[in-house]
């Protein structure tokens, strides 16, 4: 069942591959260079014979955490509502001194900035937004899952596209991606992944 959801999916965009059409050179490079990069990773064949139990989804999925914890090296990873501990193992083997955190990170002074998230459309995921949208900056970098699992997940993707706290977008269609650089041209892009 997936093969054929993943085919349709992927005629659907296929004129959103690789980079086609965006002007912008740093979105262009992070579509080419951490979405779709195809080139096998140090630690792939690794965490393939480590990490068991894993469904092609969620393998696609755990490669592009990587990539992204790979690109961004954050010192603290905050991970809300993970379906697996497999996207743990994934970001924690691309950048090693990250802690991945569950939930929202906390400290004593309650300072603290995101430099890069996941969160799943599942539980109480509008508090949770709200939550950490509160500790965002211009590096910052939120993974969505799950934006096109229904109606609801949808409308609320939406609803993040167009907040004006967020700036150029990423429809990944299994999930999305966020950047909160308010510097930059509010952009919401259609990627084949």
């Amino acid at each position: 069942m997936y093969k054929l959801k993943r085919m349709i999916v992927w005629l659907r965009r296929m004129h959103h591959s690789r980079g086609f059409g965006v002007q912008s050179p740093t979105d262009y490079a992070f579509i080419r260079y951490v979405v779709n990069e195809h080139w096998p990773y140090y630690a792939y064949e690794e965490l393939l014979h480590s990490v068991k139990g894993v469904d092609k989804k969620t393998r696609k999925l755990c490669r592009l955490y990587f990539r992204m914890a790979n690109w961004r090296q954050p010192e603290v990873i905050v991970d809300y509502e993970p379906e697996t501990d497999a996207y743990r193992q994934y970001m924690q083997a691309a950048c090693r001194k990250a802690r991945v955190v569950n939930g929202v990170r906390t400290t004593e002074d309650g300072g603290w900035t995101l430099a890069l998230g996941r969160m799943s459309l599942r539980g109480d995921y509008e508090a949770f937004w709200e939550e950490v949208v509160q500790h965002v900056n211009e590096r910052s970098v939120l993974i969505v899952e799950g934006i096109k699992r229904d109606k609801t997940t949808e409308a609320f993707w939406k609803k993040l596209q167009e907040d004006e706290r967020t700036g150029v977008t990423f429809d990944l269609y299994y999930c999305g991606v966020l950047f909160f650089n308010k510097l930059r041209f509010k952009q919401n892009y259609i990627v084949n992944f």
